[in-house]
């Protein structure tokens, strides 16, 4: 049974006044789905436009609910009428069926071997499976899978960085990576089903394949694999896409922090953000992560990897054909001849958004395999692209094909692995369009518009490494923006129409680079999106207060969640998290009656730099006990009189 903690509820009346408009996008398009009906039961269950009690009506406006005001204490506000209820935090057991169940401990005092069968820290992107998708049960049992993105050393461990250790490195790898839960709703609660033949943890050290063209790549092997074929873990891991055939897509992000390098790194490191200090120092226990003696290991992350969370004894596949990048996350689109269209994009500033294209259809089970079985190969093969978006509103994706252009032996590209693997460069080369921190993306497969988030870039503009351009036109841009583009066509069009849907920011603000143009509440670092199958684009907030003066962050507050009709610009407050924390996914159940929300680093001090003696200095958040230390956990929403969520 979870652990239980208080219930939240808010019953503010206010509302926030309306923003100026600094600028109109091109066009407003009603979104009125969420994704494709599927081809593979799990995802139909998860994204069907069915209608249902989602369905949009005159009666039942896009944003049923009271907005709330903006918070900067250390508690979750939720509006009017609603319940949000912690659950799942770090630490807790994750419930593998045959394993020990080992409880947190409020010193941190858990042991290595224990992590790796608890939910690990900083809980990000997620998805919800039915177990039993198109059927009655399927919003009350199924698997909550998710990232855990990174590590504070300072609450991980009793005595925080000091006396740095084997066993400090292998509790730190076993907190990241990613965790597959039982969960089903019993007597109007959500618990974690424990134990559970389905639950899975997967971290650092968990084998995966390779796939794809750089699979068996030269850059791709080691001492420990000369095959180049099979890695050890998966860290980083950010945002969550689910596929139609019912996988897990998850990104590798910031994976350059985890490796050290000669005191001059080469070229190709630093073009990769690879230097001679990491942030974890995993390379003083871990010699692999030192590129001195392993140069090649910082090419086996960096990818989308893939998991079957339906089959606990699968192997996760690296995805090389989607190409190697500080990968945000991955999200699947589907042509009308039924092929898999992949969208990601960079979480870096100056970085990239990408498409790739299946050159195969997507199959569907039988014959004793089930979908995730019969597409297991579907996302190595096909066309990777990266995008130029230009000043007449329409855009162009460029293929990343070897030996095409400027992807020459002469200018490092001598195959397509190594393409891929450089994936960077070879957006240099064709040029792309260099963005502001591309993010999480949504897609709506019935209006074929693509949302994508971009968080912010300070350095954008005179004095910084580049000057402002029409998809990110805002100099020292502190507030982000969304941008959406559709495709000529179909999903695997090569040209594509585009605008902003908002530029974020606060309209009260008289610094321009801070100032936004939504109509409703203000919101600034547009983080994690998603739409619900109503089509309300629910978006998700990654204010940081290093990028923010004291007043803009009094004006906006924590970080929280909004609602935005996406006909109208309309964005208003739903939820609000405790202190310093992001709200970094959300997804919901079939029915809509259930949102997953997670909330990642409430108290988080400079990276690590949590004072294990004192580790409440910022956050008590979720379990408010004396001892106790902040812990990143899912929270789950609840509609009081059990309707559906945002209505």
């Amino acid at each position: 049974m979870a652990q239980d903690f208080p219930t939240l509820e808010h019953r503010s009346r206010s509302t926030q006044p309306g923003i100026q408009e600094l600028s109109d996008p091109a066009r407003r398009t009603m979104l009125r789905g969420g994704l494709l009906a599927a081809l593979a039961p799990a995802f139909a269950a998860c994204a069907s436009g069915r209608p249902g009690p989602w369905a949009r009506s005159a009666a039942s406006p896009a944003l049923g609910f009271v907005g709330v005001k903006p918070s900067t204490t250390d508690s979750l506000v939720v509006a009017d009428g609603y319940t949000a209820t912690p659950f799942m935090p770090w630490g807790e057991p994750v419930g593998i069926a045959g394993s020990p169940m080992p409880a947190f401990a409020d010193d941190a005092s858990n042991s290595a071997a224990e992590q790796a069968l608890q939910m690990g820290m900083h809980h990000d992107g997620m998805q919800y499976f039915p177990l039993k998708p198109g059927t009655s049960s399927a919003s009350r049992r199924g698997l909550l899978v998710m990232n855990h993105e990174y590590v504070d050393d300072g609450l991980l461990h009793t005595t925080g960085r000091a006396d740095w250790s084997a066993e400090k490195v292998a509790k730190s790898q076993a907190a990241h990576g990613i965790s597959v839960t039982e969960i089903e709703l019993r007597d109007g609660r959500w618990h974690a089903v424990r134990p559970s033949p389905r639950a899975r943890r997967i971290t650092a050290n968990t084998p995966f394949d390779i796939g794809g063209p750089a699979a068996g790549h030269p850059l791709m092997r080691t001492a420990a694999d000369p095959t180049g074929r099979r890695v050890l873990g998966t860290f980083a891991n950010c945002a969550a896409g689910l596929t139609p055939w019912g996988t897990f897509l998850s990104g590798e992000e910031n994976f350059q922090g985890y490796f050290t390098t000669a005191d001059q790194p080469t070229q190709h490191e630093q073009r990769w953000g690879l230097g001679k200090h990491s942030w974890y120092d995993w390379a003083a226990h871990d010699p692999r992560f030192d590129t001195v003696r392993h140069p090649n290991e910082p090419h086996r992350f960096g990818w989308v990897v893939e998991v079957d969370p339906y089959d606990p004894t699968s192997t996760p596949v690296k995805r090389t054909a989607l190409g190697r990048a500080v990968h945000e996350g991955a999200w699947v689109a589907v042509t009308k001849d039924g092929r898999a269209v992949v969208y990601s994009g960079e979480d870096a500033a100056f970085e990239y958004i990408y498409k790739f294209v299946s050159r195969d259809r997507i199959k569907p089970a039988g014959g004793g395999r089930s979908a995730a079985q019969a597409n297991r190969e579907l996302l190595d093969h096909g066309t990777l692209y990266v995008a130029r978006f230009g000043a007449d509103g329409r855009g162009t994706w460029l293929p990343l094909r070897q030996g095409e252009g400027p992807l020459t032996p002469a200018h490092g590209f001598a195959d397509q692995g190594e393409v891929l693997i450089k994936a960077r460069q070879a957006s240099d080369r064709l040029g792309g369009t260099p963005m502001d921190r591309p993010e999480w993306l949504a897609i709506d497969e019935r209006s074929r518009w693509v949302y994508c988030t971009l968080t912010n870039n300070s350095a954008r503009g005179p004095g910084g490494k580049a000057d402002v351009d029409a998809a990110n036109p805002r100099a020292n841009n502190t507030m982000g923006h969304i941008i959406r583009w559709r495709e000529d066509g179909d999903f695997d069009g090569t040209g594509f129409e585009w605008n902003h849907l908002v530029l974020a920011g606060d309209p009260a603000n008289e610094r321009p680079e801070a100032r936004g143009n939504a109509v409703g509440d203000a919101f600034g670092s547009p983080d994690t999106i998603a739409f619900d199958p109503r089509g309300v684009l629910w978006v998700g907030s990654d204010i940081s207060t290093s990028v923010l003066n004291k007043a803009d962050n009094q004006r906006l507050g924590n970080n929280q969640l909004l609602a935005c009709d996406v006909a109208t610009r309309q964005t208003k407050r739903f939820l609000v998290g405790p202190v310093h924390a992001e709200i970094t996914s959300c997804c919901f159940t079939p029915d809509g009656r259930t949102m997953f929300v997670n909330i990642q680093h409430p108290g988080e001090a400079p990276r690590g730099r949590n004072d294990p003696a004192a580790p409440r200095r910022w956050s008590n958040w979720p379990d408010f006990k004396p001892t106790g230390r902040p812990r990143s956990a899912t929270v789950v929403v609840r509609k009081l009189d059990g309707g559906v969520i945002g209505t």
